[in-house]
């Protein structure tokens, strides 16, 4: 063959090439509806990271609000501070005054890489945006199969899932669920220690986050059923030494286990004072009375760390002993629970992860970041609110003996468990326990997320399933979870 007409088909062929590779990333089409308009709109002032053109958007396209304007601009920002800007995928549905889409960001990471997007327009002129849903999206590839799956099914789907997440550096942790009391799977991933390269083992001691609260609300139940706490109690009958008498004499213990309190939280007065020499329930109580409460107790929910403190500073009232030890002898050990406990950073402990974060140190996100460690991030000593270790296997097994009453009776688990404020459609908050219900199965349990740290329990009590996902990356936990959810609960 002739060079020239060799270098004439290259020529073609290449070009054909690009064709193809320009049609393969076209965007898909968005409709010319009413939705279809405010969703270009959106998109292009999102995308833009202008904060006038956010303005801009809010106050012309998005239906007026009294005292929403600022908390709509700061949906914004923190969005974009996660993604980057978000790229249309695929519509999800399209109708002239409703449109769903599939959007992945443009700087993805954990829950934020695909977001399901819906924006319901009103009906009536001017057309704005009534509503606006935003919640994570199923990865294209990673959507969850239809119908009820055996569990050979829902290992190969996690297998498969939980592994991609590996390779794109976004999970890194312990998965244990189990059916009726046995686990049927199991999986490690991760390092423990970056620096050393330390492997994490299905045995490794995770941080907790706030999933400790589950622990007081279990050790406060079992004062009530021994008849040594009343939870319409004031707090000040316990602790009549309190500093402010307005949350001794008007707040409950049953507030304190709903977050009903109207009581603050104590993070910027941790950080504020010596932290890292924090090892005692009375040194957190130091920082929880500070502040006045934000409502009358009992009208309205307010998620606080501050409560759970209280209620550490009550048990060792009425026990006598250390908060720390009481736990350990009327929780873990009954439980079984052998690697779980409030260890101190400071000591070496055998088996501990470290947790890595893309969270700066003054709390705004990196999403990408390099993954640096969270040890200057958090409290030296976990309490009362959060902040103890455990493994999945413990969490399993302080999932059994609740179920099996070993630690509460049936009558007073049912109490502890059952939701008393609700948080959202089939979400309530019940006694430090969240009580769900997803496609009509009922779901307790608790999560726990800070910087590096995420980690959730969920107890699926009609069906019989324990699913337990530790990680020392942020979000990582929730994200597995979430997936699992889907796949249990067909």
């Amino acid at each position: 063959m002739h060079k020239l007409q060799l270098r004439v088909i290259i020529f073609v062929l290449s070009i054909v090439a690009l064709i193809i590779s320009t049609e393969a990333q076209q965007l898909p089409e968005i409709p010319k509806t009413t939705s279809g308009k405010i969703l270009t709109y959106l998109l292009n002032a999102f995308n833009s990271g202008d904060e006038e053109q956010w303005k801009n958007f809010i106050r012309d396209h998005w239906k007026e609000r009294e005292g929403m304007f600022e908390r709509r601009l700061g949906f914004f920002k923190q969005v974009y501070s996660d993604t980057d800007g978000l790229i249309l995928h695929r519509i999800e549905n399209s109708e002239d005054y409703n449109i769903s889409v599939l959007l992945q960001a443009k700087k993805p990471t954990g829950l934020d890489e695909w977001l399901l997007l819906t924006l319901q327009i009103d009906t009536l002129p001017p057309h704005k945006l009534e509503l606006l849903s935003a919640k994570p999206g199923e990865e294209p590839g990673f959507e969850v199969p239809e119908g009820i799956l055996t569990e050979k099914q829902i290992t190969d789907f996690l297998d498969r899932y939980l592994e991609h997440l590996v390779s794109k550096d976004r999970f890194s942790g312990t998965v244990l669920i189990a059916k009726d009391g046995k686990p049927f799977y199991t999986r490690v991933y991760g390092l423990a220690c970056k620096r050393y390269n330390v492997p994490n083992k299905l045995d490794t001691k995770f941080n907790l986050g706030s999933m400790n609260k589950m622990f007081t609300g279990v050790a406060i139940m079992q004062l009530v059923e021994q008849g040594k706490i009343s939870l319409n109690d004031t707090i000040g009958k316990y602790l009549p030494e309190l500093p402010r008498k307005e949350i001794a004499e008007k707040v409950t213990i049953h507030h304190l286990l709903t977050h009903t309190s109207g009581m603050q939280d104590y993070w910027e007065e941790m950080f504020d004072s010596h932290w890292w020499e924090i090892k005692t329930v009375s040194q957190y109580a130091d920082l929880v009375f500070g502040d006045t409460l934000l409502f009358e107790p009992g009208t309205d929910f307010h998620y606080s760390n501050s409560g759970p403190i209280v209620l550490g500073m009550i048990i060792e009232k009425v026990t006598g002993q250390d908060y720390y030890d009481y736990v350990r002898e009327h929780i873990y050990k009954p439980a079984g629970m052998n690697n779980s406990d409030c260890y101190e950073v400071d000591l070496d402990v055998p088996n501990l992860a470290i947790g890595y974060t893309r969270v700066n140190y003054d709390g705004t996100p990196n999403p990408g970041g390099e993954w640096r460690n969270n040890l200057f991030m958090h409290a030296i000593k976990g309490g009362p609110a959060g902040g103890g270790y455990s493994t999945v296997e413990d969490l399993w097994r302080f999932d059994t003996a609740l179920r099996n009453n070993k630690l509460i009776s049936k009558k007073y688990f049912d109490i502890l468990t059952t939701g008393k404020t609700q948080r959202g459609p089939g979400v309530m908050y019940a006694y430090l326990f969240q009580d769900r219900k997803v496609n009509g199965q009922r779901i307790i349990g608790h999560g726990g997320g800070a910087p590096g740290i995420n980690a959730n329990l969920d107890m699926y009590l009609d069906s019989g399933y324990t699913v337990a996902v530790m990680a020392n990356y942020d979000q990582a936990a929730g994200m597995v979870s979430e997936k699992i959810e889907k796949l249990l609960t067909r």
